[in-house]
């Protein structure tokens, strides 16, 4: 407990320069982007030069940019991301109404590319170079391949436009009325096609790491020696290879957190989920600096924070590495 919290405020004290970059950065590169939030707004419904004036005075782009990311920056420390231009309304209450269905959507796909990838991962491992396994792992490296936009595409046409089983788009049936078990049930119907299109690349991934984790603990010297005394290949399995085996694929779920967050960018354009995605898209169309460096920021510290609970799961598989970092 002393080891994983001591990992917990070292991880949290490092990650504030990592946000102070993340907000400058971002700053500074769609300061350097051609255009405003005013020439956004123009171009969609007009304006003469006395109004284009009048615009970057009321929402502030009449400063110099130094002075805006100070006055970011202090704002920032009270918690405060600003006010978006396109919405007219806070940006962190703009994020928080969108994060829910984000995180939905990545918590159900991580699971079932975690979960199934490393089920399909030990049966292949289980026995290295039978049919079942190059069986499975030409499959994973066949998914792996397939592009997510293209599987949405796919997926979307066969199940919702030609079978009809499932819905087209959006996260839940409109003004349908549901609640409790109903409109969970709603939900996850809606859901099916997005998280399938998200988790089945990553499913693959996890595969072949289990699959070539487990080929590697087979052949070392304490699992040589279990096979020796005669220890049945099940329990072998079981409490030798695949927890040898698991170690790299919980750190490969910490990395892949920022990846699968950019891809639900793509899934939720393709579904229309009102997510984070689909905000970052209509941020960008807008030029609404203050929402879309909102959106990294809160994207940023979600990522920080499931690195964060792959650490204390790190630690709870490995003591080593707490021991390691209290050392440190």
């Amino acid at each position: 407990m002393t080891r994983a919290l001591h990992l917990l405020r070292r991880r949290l004290v490092g990650s504030i320069p990592v946000l102070l970059i993340v907000v400058v950065g971002s700053f500074l590169l769609l300061e350097a982007a051609p255009g405003d939030a005013v020439d956004a707004y123009v171009v969609s419904v007009g304006g003469d030069a006395g109004m284009i004036e009048a615009l970057r005075q009321s929402w502030g782009l009449d400063a110099p940019a130094a002075t805006r990311l100070v006055t970011y920056l202090w704002a920032l420390l009270h918690l405060d991301l600003g006010r978006s231009v396109a919405f007219s309304r806070p940006v962190l209450e703009i994020v928080l109404e969108r994060l829910p269905n984000t995180l939905l959507l990545m918590g159900s796909a991580t699971a079932l590319s975690f979960f199934l990838g490393t089920s399909l991962g030990m049966v292949a491992g289980s026995r290295p170079g039978s049919l079942r396994d190059r069986f499975l792992s030409i499959g994973s490296l066949a998914l792996y391949a397939v592009p997510g936009f293209w599987l949405a595409l796919v997926l979307t046409i066969v199940f919702s436009v030609e079978l009809r089983w499932l819905p087209l788009s959006g996260m839940e049936t409109i003004a349908s009325g549901k609640t409790g078990l109903a409109r969970a049930l709603d939900i996850a119907r809606h859901l099916v096609l997005p998280v399938t299109s998200l988790g089945v690349i990553y499913l693959a991934l996890y595969l072949r790491m289990m699959r070539a984790g487990m080929a590697e603990v087979w052949r070392m010297d304490f699992t040589l020696a279990a096979r020796a005394r005669g220890i049945p290949r099940r329990r072998i399995v079981w409490r030798h290879v695949a927890r040898n085996a698991l170690l790299p694929l919980v750190t490969m779920l910490g990395l892949q957190s920022a990846a699968m967050l950019g891809g639900s960018v793509v899934i939720e354009s393709v579904f229309s989920i009102p997510g984070l995605g689909r905000l970052a898209q209509e941020a960008v169309g807008a030029r609404d600096t203050p929402l879309l460096i909102g959106i990294i920021l809160v994207s940023a510290v979600l990522v920080i924070l499931i690195n964060l609970i792959v650490d204390l799961a790190y630690v709870a598989l490995d003591p080593r590495v707490g021991a390691s970092e209290a050392g440190a």
